[in-house]
């Protein structure tokens, strides 16, 4: 390029810089870190998801080391069953399958090296307290980022994100019915929740997942009481597997509470007989 058109490109350039304002110029540095931003939480989740459980988390859980529900009846002494809810048919010609695809699992849900993890989310999908921020703390930064881009959740609703530096390769996040008190417990809360188990048991059946493990989602804080969200739980997997049963290998119950842990072996022999 001759000196003569040089010097023009230069005043070019130096017009062109005059003229921005500086919001322009604000917006655009902006712009561009959130370019980058977004960048980097994708290159990280391809990273992650490209990676073997065992590099992400020394300690983690594997599927082979949860006995399936089946295997538990036989070996420990169970409480009294919990009889299921009014109107909630099964089709027990299925229960010696059915009985293979789930288990309870007493322990922390961010150690499970799975294919996904259910989160029990807040509609910002940030992090919060109790399993949430378990979560946001073993997946790292970039699940926050990442969620970000899909917030608001609606309740009820499921979104998926990658589970980064968790052992499982995804997280399915999915925000809970919640009551101002127990007592407040109604029919739309109930549909709710079960839009939660369902929505997520959809999601992963879409993305050909075949594992997954649910925390009790709208417990605790969130005020809904703890038997008949156990029920609703176990109901909606059942019906799910009725007809997805080939697609899934295992749903996991991840409980942490006594209280979680004896509802749960209770409920789950009505839901889940072993024979017919």
């Amino acid at each position: 390029m001759s000196y003569l058109k040089l010097s023009q490109k230069f005043s070019e350039l130096i017009n062109v810089s005059n003229g921005l304002k500086l919001s322009d110029i604000k917006f655009r540095s902006f712009r561009s870190n959130s370019i980058r931003t977004i960048m980097a939480w994708e290159t990280e989740k391809e990273k992650y998801l490209n990676m073997k459980a065992e590099e992400k988390q020394k300690n983690c859980i594997s599927l082979e080391k949860i006995p399936t529900w089946k295997r538990l009846c036989e070996s420990e002494k169970l409480p009294k069953p919990i009889m299921k809810m009014e109107n909630c048919p099964i089709d027990n010609k299925l229960n010696g399958i059915l009985s293979e695809k789930i288990s309870i699992f007493e322990g922390d849900i961010t150690k499970l090296a799975i294919d996904a993890i259910v989160n029990a989310a807040n509609s910002r999908l940030q992090g919060g307290g109790g399993v949430d921020g378990a979560i946001h703390r073993a997946a790292g930064s970039c699940l926050r980022l990442e969620g970000a881009t899909l917030a608001p959740c609606n309740t009820g609703d499921s979104k998926i994100t990658g589970g980064y530096q968790l052992p499982a390769k995804y997280v399915i996040q999915t925000v809970g019915p919640q009551l101002a008190r127990p007592e407040e417990l109604n029919k739309n809360h109930f549909q709710l929740l079960e839009n939660c188990y369902r929505n997520s048991l959809e999601l992963l059946v879409a993305k050909k997942l075949k594992t997954i493990a649910f925390p009790c989602i709208s417990t605790g804080i969130y005020s809904f009481p703890n038997l008949p969200a156990a029920h609703t739980a176990a109901y909606q997997a059942r019906k799910f597997l009725e007809k997805e049963h080939p697609n899934v290998d295992r749903i996991i119950f991840c409980l942490f509470l006594q209280t979680d842990k004896d509802i749960y072996k209770g409920v789950l022999q009505s839901y889940f007989p072993v024979s017919g």
